[in-house]
């Protein structure tokens, strides 16, 4: 299947999608939401070490 088709292929269709069609959709939402999810860690952390900065200082 190519990416065209998948790209082309809308879940409002009456078609129903063919079992490649769906596996790659949820290979690409679950490769987004990892991406997500590692940047809002990425994020939620930095945002951690700014706040223990601002109250304590730089670790050294």
């Amino acid at each position: 299947m190519s990416e065209k088709e998948i790209n082309q292929y809308r879940l409002t269709s009456m078609e129903e999608p063919t079992d490649e069609m769906l596996a790659y959709i949820m290979h690409e939402v679950a490769e987004e939401a990892r991406a997500s999810n590692e940047a809002a860690l990425d994020r939620y952390f930095s945002e951690i070490e700014t706040a223990y900065q601002i109250k304590y200082g730089s670790r050294k």
